[in-house]
């Protein structure tokens, strides 16, 4: 592990002091204005509830699925979510149906080709 984050930080794909942000908020309102930084393995996601509550917050990428969720949210019945990993991502309304971006596997694929390409 230690030798993957020297590589990003060896090849420059981990800038320093540029956490991902996301909108933070719990209401019914769906405007949402405050903003959390979040780690580097976090994702933004945005969660309705049926009966119109948006939840928008960091999260765990890894906790980023339809079991999990229903586990760290257990008064919520139904809900649609979408989990994505630009900044500030998490602000469009959602569309109803459950999306996640593959951040990790796009991390992966960078990390490796970024240091197959710090070797050459």
């Amino acid at each position: 592990m230690q030798r993957l984050l020297w590589l990003l930080l060896c090849c420059g794909t981990l800038p320093l002091g540029s956490a991902l942000r996301c909108y933070k908020c719990s209401d019914y309102t769906g405007l949402c204005q405050n903003v959390q930084e979040c780690t580097f393995e976090d994702s933004c996601i945005s969660l309705s509830e049926r009966g119109g509550k948006t939840i928008r917050q960091c999260l765990r990428y890894t906790d980023c699925d339809n079991s999990r969720l229903s586990q760290m949210f257990p008064a919520l019945s139904s809900f649609t979510y979408r989990c994505c990993s630009s900044n500030l991502c998490n602000s469009a309304p959602d569309n109803g149906v459950p999306a996640v971006t593959p951040l990790l596997a796009v991390a992966v694929a960078t990390s490796l080709l970024n240091a197959w390409w710090c070797r050459v």
